[in-house]
């Protein structure tokens, strides 16, 4: 058992070491660009924590199933910002900003195809089970996309509908990096599905309480403008319970804080409901709920605690963070 160090720095290497085409240029530099953003690579990392968990003796062979995860992932995130016309991603330039749409559109299909010649390259009585969990996981993240853009044209969201949501769009591919380690570690379907359920319920808590860390985190140690859910009126788990529990007067103030454009304004109206509600404490209670459902399900697989301990550490970084 390696530390989770060594697999991080094996997983960079891998990504560094990555043959891509030179020609045409425009399709390739992107596909260098987006990979070359330092980034966390959580969910490669996940793939190889998964067969870890198993004790499994050739990690090597883990690493293109890691690249087939971070591959999909970046994919996704260059297509994401496409839609959100995000100019920034992890502090540099999108790839449509510094290319175009249609140049970012095109290399994260290429993308996408990459990640599916690592998955080729995997053990080969592993890839049909590798295939299943991966294009299940690849369409249920398009389909949380699809919810999302959804809710920005619905007057209210369902706690439900919006748990489904950051279920699709974040947490199952948490969960299937990791069922993708635990096949490649020979893991029974029933331990496999545990450690499912560990990935996709850490990834509601996480991002529930990415919602509570918008509000009321430190922006130093949040990494982002605090309140900015806030002004562009994202229906986080915060405002759809406030939408739910305020009076008449209360949401006609909600209703008129869309067209405010004092940004500080905004952001300490929103704040004084969601105290008046006591919203913050329904949410934290919910990403508690969820959190304990992770590791629930982490403690029922059958192996000794030693093995379980990266996963934990793992789990608590990503849970613990500062207000």
């Amino acid at each position: 058992m390696l530390t989770q160090s060594t697999y991080s720095t094996q997983i960079t290497n891998a990504i560094e070491q990555a043959q891509f085409p030179t020609d045409p240029p425009k399709l390739y530099d992107p596909i260098r660009y987006i990979l070359g953003l330092s980034g966390k690579r959580i969910r490669p990392l996940l793939v190889m924590l998964g067969a870890d968990l198993f004790a499994f003796d050739d990690m090597e062979s883990t690493i293109p199933a890691a690249l087939a995860v971070e591959y999909f992932h970046n994919f996704s995130l260059i297509h994401d910002d496409i839609m959100d016309e995000a100019p920034l991603r992890r502090g540099a330039q999108t790839v449509h900003k510094k290319w175009s749409v249609n140049v970012a559109i095109l290399s994260g299909d290429a993308l996408l195809v990459k990640a599916y010649e690592e998955i080729a390259r995997c053990a080969p009585a592993k890839i049909p089970a590798l295939l299943k969990v991966f294009n299940r996981m690849a369409l249920e993240v398009c389909e949380g996309q699809q919810k999302d853009m959804d809710f920005e044209t619905e007057d209210s969201v369902a706690e439900a509908d919006y748990i489904s949501m950051i279920r699709a769009k974040t947490s199952v591919l948490l969960g299937g990096a990791l069922q993708m380690g635990a096949i490649l570690a020979n893991a029974n379907e029933q331990e496999q599905d545990l450690l499912f359920q560990f990935g996709v319920n850490l990834g509601i808590a996480f991002q529930l309480q990415d919602d509570i860390l918008d509000v009321y985190g430190n922006p130093e140690n949040f990494g982002k403008q605090v309140g900015g859910d806030i002004l562009c009126d994202k229906k986080t788990i915060l405002r759809i319970h406030l939408q739910q529990l305020v009076d008449v007067q209360d949401a006609a103030v909600l209703d008129n804080l869309v067209n405010e454009l004092d940004a500080e304004t905004k952001i300490e109206t929103t704040k004084k409901l969601y105290a008046k509600y006591g919203v913050r404490s329904i949410a934290e209670q919910l990403k508690d709920h969820y959190a304990e459902l992770a590791y629930n399900a982490l403690e029922t697989i059958p192996v000794g605690d030693q093995q379980k301990m990266a996963l934990r550490d793992l789990a608590q970084n990503l849970m613990v963070r500062t207000y």
